[in-house]
């Protein structure tokens, strides 16, 4: 394998220092690194170095495929009865008249689903805002009358933030309400709001919202139900990078214990709009080195997929050069959540030949999957009819994984 080849170099180099040597060592060997080491890698490793061992990692996980699926997005509002300082997506409930606020009714939400009626998509990504009228007798009508229209399409839906908040009002346990969503038609969870866990800094960017503790255990629960489910990291705002490193200690113990996450996503802060637009954005520099230590430091996940409406296509084609192996999926321009907060696609819509396209660019092989991961498609050879016609489309350079 190319990622090993390029390893046994790096080990052999005689500049890299012996703290960045163990390291690597230890990568090679498949032995888990220190929280310690985490925060030495933050601090000392430089991109290229983080590259190797992150593709490394991917390589020997995944090899050179990168998976999409196509899915489209419903956001029921932008309406929040929480103020998180970092979100440029909602808006308070007194701001319910605004011209850019929104408040999807049932029959609204379904007829985005029934709008995708004959069309290939194989999932349904449900998250927004929290609002009292979107209670648990709302939900559970809503996914099982999705489930009760098209059986075959996933439904992936709502954070441990809207759950909290939902079970809260119910007055059920978290155990009871995660086993009547899953008897309403949930599939999997998404990995949303889990931002960084160190209350240090969850108090002063989202404290009227459920803590750390509580995202972990709503998922261990959906985890023990033998369901699936994701997770992410807000990163590139007021924290250290131990703050990161612990966020990632925290997901690694869970998924020790329960098997349950799939894939883990980096959610770059983005400061259009928002309570924290003084705080400057990280770098593209940042950006990958972030998706490269994620990928170092979380041996026992699947997956680390790079959100491209957030980040852009070009970065997005990057980071499978720093232990991405998946880009998410088509959209369909169903997403707002980024868009608003200045986020480089603002009307993110991709069909599946352009995402092929950009994966094959940068010499990867692109797999259709469905969410949970089952290979549909491989396109690796396909060869579409309209190919010249998007050629060129992305007017970037093959980025070289040699």
């Amino acid at each position: 394998m190319r990622s090993t080849a390029q390893l046994d170099i790096l080990l052999s180099d005689p500049t890299l220092s012996e703290e960045l040597k163990q390291i690597a060592q230890k990568v090679a060997d498949g032995q888990r690194i220190t929280p310690e080491e985490g925060v030495f890698l933050f601090e000392h490793g430089e991109l290229a170095y983080l590259g190797t061992l992150a593709n490394f990692v991917r390589e020997k996980k995944n090899g050179d495929f990168t998976y999409f699926n196509r899915n489209f997005h419903i956001e029921p509002t932008n309406l929040c009865v929480y103020d998180c300082k970092f979100c440029s997506y909602s808006r308070l409930i007194k701001q319910r008249d605004a011209a850019d606020s929104w408040a999807y009714t049932m029959e609204d939400m379904l007829n985005i689903v029934y709008q995708y009626d004959g069309k290939p998509v194989t999932e349904v990504h449900i998250v927004g805002g929290v609002l009292p009228q979107y209670d648990l007798e709302f939900y559970q009508k809503l996914f099982s009358t999705i489930k009760a229209h098209r059986p075959e399409l996933h439904v992936k839906a709502l954070t441990p933030v809207e759950y909290h908040y939902i079970f809260k009002k119910a007055k059920i346990s978290y155990e009871e309400g995660m086993r009547l969503i899953k008897e309403s038609g949930v599939d999997s969870l998404p990995g949303g709001g889990a931002e960084i866990f160190h209350p240090e800094i969850r108090e002063q960017i989202a404290n009227d919202k459920c803590t750390g503790e509580q995202w972990l255990r709503l998922h261990e629960i959906w985890h023990e139900l033998g369901m699936r489910s994701n997770a992410t990291m807000l990163y590139g705002h007021i924290e250290k990078f131990w703050h990161r490193v612990d966020h990632l200690e925290q997901l690694r113990q869970l998924q020790d214990k329960t098997g349950g996450f799939q894939t883990f996503i980096p959610l770059k802060f983005r400061n259009q709009d928002n309570q924290m637009s003084h705080i400057a954005e990280s770098t593209t520099v940042e950006d990958l080195r972030n998706y490269a230590i994620s990928r170092i430091y979380l041996d026992n996940f699947d997956h680390v997929k790079a959100y491209w409406p957030m980040i852009g296509r070009q970065v997005a084609q990057m980071s499978l050069a720093f232990g991405v192996d998946d880009i998410d999926g088509t959209i369909d321009d169903t997403t707002k959540i980024y868009s608003m907060a200045g986020a480089e696609e603002q009307n993110p819509s991709l069909n599946t030949q352009q995402l092929v396209d950009m994966i094959r660019r940068v010499g990867r092989k692109p797999i259709e999957r469905d969410t949970l991961y089952n290979v549909l498609a491989d396109y690796t050879d396909t060869v579409f009819e309209e190919d010249k016609q998007f050629r060129g489309y992305f007017e970037l350079p093959v980025i070289s994984n040699n």
